[in-house]
């Protein structure tokens, strides 16, 4: 029998090799590792490394932002489902209990909301029409015809497009219809096969910028299992960044990492049991895996969660530039109950100025620098390929899918409106509408569920280690 003394010496003997084992990285072939070989340290083209995000995110802006996606303002989103793809014949898969979308019913909409539509306050909603017309004519000739009034609005909205990285829905439109985001959560549909391929081979192969020689490498008729999915034949561009510039580079991992996140969300709620008296969706491991495995994917999985990060600084960057927009006094998030409206705004600016004070944000000003023409040149082609994406959002043929893709490809598109709108939100007029730079309450609410979507899926990457690590 050891001597006290000894025992006590083997016992924390013991300790030191459990922390030790606990602490050190996973081993080379475990599940965990596989996936997360590459998702640490320094990313790509920029200054800040994954472990202070997770940090950032985790801890500081999810919990807050949850809370603000859940108020009324921000949960209710006007889109139209029913517009017709614009390149190609569209099988719907609405026969898909889990891809049905259900709008709200008008009298559940916030008196606010349903007869604001993109107005931001009481003020500006009682005199919307006069102030609107006022601004965009010019206070032109009361005598000019009808007709000439309308061309000089629709020149106005030219102006609006020419700025814009999306093609937005009409709200006007009598199909848009608002949405409930909290009832509908994006998750697993069984949206699958050649139509989902075609969607993504679309995007990637004609508005990613890569080689003219390089052709397109997928099958259709190997297309993976869910929505948006990641398989052995996924387009591997990656291979082909390092001879691109760094604006089409970032192209592509904007895409990549847009790409990542839904993927995320939808191992994250994956339907896992499904009966007559039950539905359970949770965290699916297997399907995780078959998208970011580094050896399921050949090598590119753990740089599809590295581009993820790239999108969220870029998302985030524009975050951080927008403060002032929404700091000014007569800017409301009008739902109709001043007393939530204010607690509302408070909570939003509470967010963005602790996002600002983050110090490690992406420098924007490295993009399209150098050789003004071009620059400018380059830009344009930047902004026009991203519009045709926001455009294949309305090829998809899972109804829940197309609600969530194109929410977020309007919030990616409005943050990337945002980066490269500078001066004119630094000379924003303290009240009223501004000539040069305008957010509207569809832009706004994409905007902030974008953002949630990929700060979600930053999240969810800290329950998909957990369930790794106990793989072997």
């Amino acid at each position: 029998m050891p001597r006290p003394p000894l025992r006590r010496l083997l016992l924390l003997l013991l300790l030191l090799s459990v922390s030790a084992a606990r602490d050190q990285p996973p081993a080379a072939g475990s599940a965990e590792r596989r996936c997360f070989c590459q998702v640490t340290g320094y990313l790509d083209d920029c200054t800040c490394d994954v472990e202070t995000l997770d940090a950032f995110n985790n801890y500081k802006v999810f919990p807050r932002l949850q809370s603000l996606l859940e108020s009324d303002y921000f949960r209710y989103y006007k889109v139209n489902l029913k517009k017709t793809c614009p390149f190609w014949n569209v099988i719907s898969h609405c026969g898909i209990r889990d891809c049905a979308v259900e709008p709200c019913q008008s009298n559940k909409i916030p008196d606010g909301i349903r007869s604001a539509g993109y107005k931001y306050s009481e003020e500006a909603n009682t005199s919307a029409k006069d102030c609107e017309e006022e601004e965009s004519l010019g206070a032109v000739d009361e005598s000019l015809s009808e007709k000439t009034v309308e061309a000089v609005r629709q020149w106005t909205r030219h102006d609006d497009a020419a700025n814009s990285f999306c093609e937005a829905d009409d709200i006007q439109s009598p199909e848009a219809e608002y949405v409930d985001l909290l009832l509908n959560p994006e998750r697993y549909t069984g949206y699958k096969g050649p139509d989902a391929w075609r969607i993504w081979n679309s995007i990637y192969e004609e508005n990613c910028f890569k080689p003219q020689s390089i052709k397109r490498p997928l099958n259709p008729l190997t297309s993976g299992r869910a929505c948006a999915p990641f398989k052995n034949n996924q387009i591997r561009l990656s291979i082909f960044l390092a001879g691109l510039c760094v604006e089409k580079r970032a192209f592509y991992k904007l895409i990549s990492g847009l790409h990542a996140s839904i993927n995320i969300h939808l191992s994250a709620r994956y339907l896992l049991q499904d009966t007559w008296s039950k539905k359970q969706w949770g965290h699916n491991v297997t399907e995780f895996q078959e998208r970011f495995d580094e050896v399921l994917t050949q090598g590119e999985g753990p740089r599809r969660l590295k581009n993820l990060y790239f999108i969220y600084l870029i998302e985030l960057r524009a975050l951080s530039k927008i403060l002032p927009f929404f700091e000014r006094l007569d800017f409301q998030l009008f739902t109709g109950d001043k007393d939530r409206d204010r607690e509302v705004k408070s909570l939003l600016l509470e967010i963005l100025h602790l996002i600002k004070a983050f110090p490690l944000h992406f420098d924007e000003n490295s993009l399209f620098a150098g050789n003004q023409r071009e620059a400018a040149k380059l830009k344009e082609e930047f902004r026009l390929h991203f519009r045709n994406i926001s455009r294949i959002m309305d090829c998809v043929g899972c109804i829940k899918c197309r609600l969530w893709g194109k929410l977020q490809t309007q919030g990616l598109g409005t943050a990337l409106k945002i980066l490269f709108s500078e001066s004119q939100i630094e000379n924003l007029p303290e009240r009223g509408p501004s000539p040069t730079f305008r957010l509207t309450r569809q832009e706004i609410v994409a905007l902030f569920n974008a953002f949630g979507r990929i700060s979600t899926s930053v999240k969810e990457l800290e329950n998909f280690r957990g369930l790794l690590q106990t793989l072997q």
